[in-house]
Parts: C-alpha cells; structure tokens; sequence
C-alpha cells in the first residue's frame, strides 16, 4: 500500500504540469458543501466512460485520495503501460474469463479504507452507441456487500483539445437506498446498476447545462 500511495504522489507531483494542458480541467460541483475534491474515508467512485484518460483526469481531480481503479485486461496487458498501472494500484479485470477475484480485492481495499473508481460501462462507447452503456453490476454489488457511499462523477471527455475538460461531481448516495422490498437479491443488483445508470444521465444532463451558460 505504501508504495502504491508512493507512486501516486509521485506521479501526481512530475506529472501536474503535463496534465493542466492536456486537460485543463474545469470543476462543476451539484452541491459542493456536500462533496467536493476531498473523499473522506471509504468510497466507491462511478462515472461514465470516455476515454482511456479519464482515470488520469480523476487521479488529479481526486489529488488528495488514491484512487484504485477497476481496468481492463487488455491495458495491463501492454508491456509499459501495464506495469505504470500495476505501480499505481490499477485492479486487474479479466472479462474474457469468470474470474472475480477483482471483486474482493475491490472489497478489502474498500475495508481498509481505500477508495476504487469503476466505469460501470465496463468499455468505451463506440460512436454509434447511446451513452451511457448499461451499466455492469459490480459498482451496485460492492456498494451492497460493503455499505460504503458512491459518489457520481461526470466527464465531457475534451481532452487534448482546445475545449477544456468538464467534470462534475455528484453527491454521494447509499445503495441500500435505491433498493425495494421484496426483489431478491439479483433483481435488487439489476435495480441498483440502471438507478446508478439514471444517476449518471442526470449528472451529464446538468454538466451540459452549467457549460451551456
């Protein structure tokens, strides 16, 4: 953990002024006094899923938390690239295979305390696909298994461009909340994922709003 924490600062330190003007973030906040940049304590963080880069952009936003990041095989499976995400802590997810060992790696990272980031799309849309994706169960069923709060996080995905990126952040929600009596256990996981869905399309909808004005 120790040197995962290393790494982040590390990289967060040398890599800050690369960042600023590639992505020259803008901040929204839907209700800062409720949460803003600093996650206290334990946390599930869910966004919707633009490009490869939208972990780096929440590792800055985020700067005071070490984010562990649920990724894709595929990019751990690139020499350079998948050993800088091993140093920073990235959570390996096979989904080729019906391995979840992510799954309780996630939970004890969230039972020490840690923070983990998942794109519940699981990929990035392609462009002739409507956004958000469904969204995967495994957000809904950490959520569940541990009681920890999820925080919505939004992303334009203007990177790189004369555009600046846009990201806003949600409040944070409990999804022992958005389940009902008398669903089973599956049912409630399907229930929670398309409300966490729902939740992300309304924070996009503001973000377009507030950049519009």
């Amino acid at each position: 953990m120790f040197l995962i924490r290393f790494w982040h600062a590390f990289t967060k330190l040398t890599g800050w002024p690369v960042q600023f003007f590639c992505f020259r973030t803008k901040l929204y906040y839907e209700d800062r006094s409720v949460q803003g940049r600093h996650i206290r304590g334990p946390a599930i963080l869910i966004s919707n899923h633009t490009a490869v880069y939208d972990f780096a952009v929440y590792m800055f936003v985020f700067w005071t938390r070490t984010l562990r990041c649920q990724m894709a095989e595929l990019l751990f499976d690139m020499p350079m690239l998948g050993r800088l995400l091993r140093h920073l802590g990235g959570i390996r997810v096979d989904r080729t295979g019906y391995d979840f060992g992510f799954l309780n790696q996630s939970r004890e990272i969230l039972e020490q305390g840690g923070v983990v980031e998942i794109f519940p799309e699981s990929r990035i849309p392609r462009p002739d696909e409507p956004r958000p994706l469904e969204f995967k169960v495994s957000a809904a069923w950490l959520a569940l298994a541990t009681g920890v709060p999820v925080i919505p996080v939004v992303t334009n995905g203007s990177y790189f461009n004369r555009q600046r990126a846009r990201v806003l952040i949600g409040k944070p929600l409990l999804a022992s909340d958005l389940t009902e009596d008398g669903l089973d256990e599956k049912e409630n996981l399907r229930l929670v994922s398309e409300r966490f869905r729902e939740r992300i399309m309304e924070l996009e909808k503001l973000l377009n709003e507030q950049t519009s004005k």
